[in-house]
């Protein structure tokens, strides 16, 4: 492994970045394709926070949280701190006192494919994290690992200045090229929805609203009665 810190990646335009956190995870999901999308192992430790911020990226190795303390050097107002491990670990990296410190320096939340600890006094102190796994086993500090490097989490490619976002459903990635695209497909999307919760409220049937009708051309209807008798036929 290649052991660097980069100091300077370009990050994604923080205001464009803003507003992906105004339409949340599901929809920014939908809205880029499907895609970007952390996966359900990555949970909130609470609930309620909806952020959004560009990625400061940190690569450690498992059971040692060395480089989340070097990375605190490096990041900007407006950062959601991205974590990851060597190999798959659970070892509690990440607490209170490295939250305080890393919300001095203007980050925003944390991402972290490993393991959470001091969860209520992070809820406490307003602090968001998504991890992988809560443990009360802490790390060591002794091996470099890197910083602002891409790292993989869910199956996700997640480069350093690349665009978070991140609530209640999980967490989504949005390449920092392809947040402005992101912003105007995401507003299109919720614009769309206000029409169709419109009409359903309304009393409209979704099978109509999204021609749902020709898909179940083959599907039989039938009685209560009817089924019964076929049930009781096969029994």
């Amino acid at each position: 492994m290649l052991n660097v810190i980069v100091t300077d990646p370009p990050r994604a335009d923080l205001e464009q970045v803003d507003k992906l956190a105004e339409y949340g995870v599901a929809t920014v999901h939908e809205a880029i394709g499907r895609d970007g999308y952390l996966g359900p192992a990555i949970r909130p430790n609470q609930q309620g926070a909806r952020i959004s911020g560009t990625a400061l990226t940190v690569l450690c190795w498992p059971g040692d949280n060395l480089m989340i303390h070097a990375a605190v050097e490096h990041a900007r107002p407006g950062d959601i701190i991205v974590i990851t491990t060597t190999s798959p670990n659970s070892d509690g990296a990440f607490g209170e006192l490295l939250a305080t410190s890393l919300r001095a320096h203007g980050v925003r939340g944390l991402v972290m494919a490993a393991g959470l600890r001091d969860t209520q006094e992070l809820r406490d102190m307003a602090f968001p994290a998504w991890t992988a796994s809560v443990s009360a086993q802490g790390t060591v500090k002794e091996t470099p690992g890197s910083v602002n490097v891409p790292v993989t989490i869910g199956g996700q490619l997640i480069r350093p200045g690349d665009a978070i976002v991140a609530d209640d459903d999980g967490v989504c990635v949005v390449p920092r090229l392809d947040v402005p695209k992101a912003v105007t497909a995401s507003a299109a999307r919720v614009a769309k929805e206000d029409k169709n919760r419109t009409q359903l409220a309304d009393g409209a049937l979704g099978l109509d609203m999204y021609n749902l009708r020709p898909k179940l051309e083959k599907v039989e209807r039938i009685s209560y009665a009817e089924y019964a008798r076929r049930a009781g036929e096969g029994s």
